[in-house]
C-alpha cells in the first residue's frame, strides 16, 4: 500500500464485526458493512468520474446491451482511497474466501492483497478492475458476474456514493441466487450514502443434504426512476 493510501482515514473499518458479516454471507449471500465512507469521500469519488485521466477504460452499457449507463475502470495508480479500501478490506474477506475454498475443494488465496495481485500478474491479469458507475434516469444494469480472467477472488464490494430518495429514486441493488433444480431466489439491497455491500463474484457454498455445493450468484441494478446514481465497485482481482 502506498504512503498516500495508508494515510486515508477509514475509521469505520475498525468497528466491523467480521464474524457476523461472514455469517450473513453464508446465510443470505450478501452482507452490509454499514457506512464506510464519509459524505466528503463519496463526493470525491463522484467528482473523479469526469476526470478522463483517472481511468483506463469507459464502457457504455447500452452499446454492449449490458443495460443503460456508463462505468469507468480506474487506471494505475489507483486513487489512494480506492487502494486503501482494496488493501484493508482484503484480509478479512480472504479469511471468508479461504473457508469457502476449503469446503468446495478450491484453491486458497493469499492473506495479503499484494500477493493476490502478484498471482494475477503471473496469470496475465494486470489491468486494475476497481470502477465507478453512473446511472441516470432509466439507467439499469443487467444481471452479470465480474469475472476478468482465470484467477477470480470470490468476493467484491460496492459502495453507494449518493443518497437514495434524495439524489435518485429507484436503482436498487439486485442479487439473484441460482439454486440447483429450484427456482432462482431474488434479493434486493438499498444501501445508504457511503454504505458498503459485500457479495460473491460468481458463487458461494451452500450446505445441502449431501454436503456443500456451489450456488451461482449474479448481480445487477434495477431501473433508476429519477436523478443520478453513482457507485464505487471494489473488485480485488485484476483483469486480463
Amino acid at each position: 500500500m502506498t504512503t498516500a493510501a495508508a494515510a486515508v482515514d477509514l475509521p469505520a473499518l475498525e468497528r466491523l464485526d467480521w464474524p457476523a458479516i461472514a455469517g450473513r454471507l453464508d446465510t443470505e449471500g450478501f452482507a452490509s458493512l454499514g457506512p464506510l465512507l464519509t459524505p466528503e469521500q463519496c463526493r470525491s469519488m463522484i467528482e473523479v468520474f469526469d476526470d478522463d485521466g483517472a481511468f483506463r477504460s469507459t464502457i457504455d452499457m447500452a452499446r454492449l446491451s449490458f443495460g443503460e449507463g456508463r462505468y469507468r475502470y480506474f487506471a494505475n495508480p489507483l486513487p489512494p482511497l480506492v487502494t486503501a479500501l482494496r488493501t484493508r478490506l482484503y484480509p478479512p474477506l480472504a479469511a471468508v474466501a479461504n473457508r469457502w475454498a476449503g469446503v468446495l475443494g478450491e484453491t486458497s488465496f493469499p492473506e495479503d492483497h499484494a500477493e493476490l495481485l502478484d498471482r494475477c500478474a503471473a496469470a496475465g491479469q494486470t489491468r486494475p478492475t476497481p470502477l465507478v458507475l453512473r446511472y441516470g434516469p432509466t439507467g439499469y444494469n443487467c444481471l452479470h458476474q465480474d469475472v476478468y480472467g482465470d484467477l477470480t477472488f470470490p468476493l467484491q464490494v460496492l459502495v453507494m456514493l449518493n443518497t437514495p430518495d434524495v439524489d435518485f429514486t429507484g436503482g436498487e441493488s439486485v442479487f439473484v441466487e441460482q439454486r440447483p433444480r429450484q427456482q432462482s431466489r431474488p434479493m434486493v439491497a438499498r444501501p445508504g450514502l457511503g454504505e458498503a455491500i459485500v457479495f460473491p463474484v460468481r458463487h458461494r457454498p451452500k450446505l445441502g443434504a449431501r454436503g456443500y455445493h456451489r450456488v451461482q450468484m449474479r448481480h445487477g441494478v434495477s431501473a433508476v426512476h429519477s436523478g443520478n446514481r453513482h457507485v464505487l465497485g471494489v473488485i480485488f482481482h485484476d483483469a486480463r
